[in-house]
């Protein structure tokens, strides 16, 4: 997934609910779940994310088979997909490709608790 291809932090929002759902979800029931969020945009602004992320192929669509006007979206790229994309991004950016000196800057600010310093040593020895 190239650079331009990834959400922007307001499709990020868009794509949470979509990958939070079980199935195929409309833009009306997109919008609804962004305002029992509290996410506040207004239904146009919300449209005009999801035709951005169908033009980023990140979300797709099928024609609802009674009313063509009808479309239920679904996520093409997972979330962990984007997550790593969103991270390599980050640590080349702020940390020249760094991925040690991110981790570091990362891990001295964090209060973990015992069980996340357990999971993160097992990662690191791997």
């Amino acid at each position: 997934m190239e650079q331009q291809q990834m959400p922007s932090e307001t499709e990020w929002q868009v794509m949470e609910i979509v990958w939070g759902s079980d199935s195929k979800l409309t833009s009306q029931e997109i919008i609804k779940c962004m305002k029992e969020k509290d996410i506040n945009l207004s239904p146009k602004t919300i449209r005009v994310l999801i035709n951005r992320l169908c033009q980023k192929q990140i979300l797709d669509y099928d024609v609802d088979e009674k009313d063509s006007r009808i479309y239920h979206y679904y996520a093409t790229v997972g979330r962990e997909e984007c997550l790593k994309e969103k991270s390599r991004h980050f640590v080349d950016i702020y940390f020249s490709g760094n991925k040690a000196s991110a981790f570091a800057t990362l891990i001295t600010g964090a209060k973990l608790t015992d069980a996340q310093m357990k999971e993160l040593k097992k990662l690191l020895d791997m």
